[in-house]
């Protein structure tokens, strides 16, 4: 065993990306000391988005105050790395910031969000990365769009923003779902934000009647595009208004650390994720890391794993669950247990190898 790649996406509300990198580096180290082992710090737009380019690119970790989406004032961060800015749209309005008495995705704005852009674009970004994952939010990016017309064009409106028009937007974002509609942003993500039924409909009611007077106005309709339900709406606002790419955050990911390169000669890659079923193989970060791995094995690590076989049959070497039998979830979430949870499943599928 002379070269591994590690590259885990986080365990949410458990171990972040480079903290199971770790522990699963050291299970390699247990069995193959002087091996080559390569961390690749991951996210697929969501949490550990901005840390994980970061680490990949280098640059400033720039901290200002913004607003929550309760336009309550926190503090927030992006990374600005020469004119390419990466911003994780939870560091302003994610859902982590409130508590759950305090959801409700019929107040809750991405206003904060559209600062974070707007200081990045002052500080000299031309291209904008952003990460859209664990938004509180279901306004279709109206209160992004507000931040940027208070910031760059606060006696006018949108047309008026010429700081805008040399700049690049690429959104990272896994969610294909439209905006409106059984399958958009708030039919499908409103209620895990706080939205009872009734606030559901007139969610999607309120983003339907904001995709009409948008498309009116431009002359086209971007509402059905993938990536448009991301982030309650945020992906919409970002397609229509800012003409931005879509990409699948992974993809981001590894298209700027060459991990086609990186991986290359690997004698086993390791991902993993904190539950893997057949979701994962709808473009979740493994299987983003399977497609990219090339002829290496894969073994892919979960705190829970169903569909086993349908994830064997789609590539993976080894699947292995993490956590012994009948172990209590309270207990396999404390970092130290999961840590050692990852090492000893490592060590294991090597000692296999």
């Amino acid at each position: 065993m002379k070269k591994v790649i590690v590259a885990i996406d986080s365990f949410k509300g458990c171990l972040a990306s480079g903290e199971a990198n770790q522990a699963a580096a050291a299970g390699v180290r247990s069995v193959y000391p002087d091996a080559e082992i390569r961390q690749v710090t991951v996210s697929d737009g969501g949490e550990g988005f901005m840390e994980a380019f970061h680490a990949a690119i280098g640059g400033e970790l720039v901290a200002l105050t913004v607003r929550d989406p309760l336009m309550r004032l926190v503090s927030a961060r992006y990374l600005l790395k020469n004119q390419t800015a990466v911003v994780e749209m939870a560091e302003a309005s994610g859902l982590t910031l409130l508590t759950r008495e305090e959801r409700n995705p019929m107040v809750a704005t991405s206003y904060g969000t559209g600062q974070l852009v707007a200081d990045a674009v002052k500080k000299g970004a031309r291209h904008v990365i952003v990460g859209l994952g664990g938004s509180a939010i279901s306004d279709a990016g109206k209160g992004m769009l507000k931040a940027l017309i208070d910031i760059f064009n606060p006696n006018g409106g949108w047309d008026g923003i010429e700081a805008l028009h040399d700049v690049r937007f690429t959104i990272a974002s896994d969610v294909e779902n439209p905006l409106c509609g059984e399958n958009g942003a708030a039919h499908v993500f409103a209620p895990q934000k706080g939205a009872t039924p009734e606030m559901v409909i007139q969610l999607d009611k309120q983003a339907q009647r904001f995709a009409e007077i948008s498309a009116r106005h431009f002359g086209y309709d971007r509402s059905t595009m993938k990536g448009a339900g991301a982030a309650g709406g945020l992906g919409y606002a970002f397609l229509q208004y800012l003409d931005a790419d879509c990409k699948p955050g992974i993809e981001l990911l590894l298209e700027t650390i060459r991990f086609d390169e990186l991986v290359a000669g690997a004698d086993l890659v390791i991902t993993g994720e904190g539950s893997a079923d057949r979701q994962t193989l709808m473009g979740k970060l493994p299987m983003g890391i399977l497609q990219h791995s090339g002829d290496a094995p894969v073994c892919l690590i979960a705190g829970r794993i169903s569909d086993r076989d349908q994830l064997l049959q789609a590539g993976f070497t080894y699947v292995e669950c993490i956590n012994p039998p009948g172990i209590a979830l309270e207990e396999a979430m404390k970092k130290e247990v999961a840590q050692e949870n990852i090492s000893r499943t490592i060590r294991s599928v090597i000692q296999i190898l």
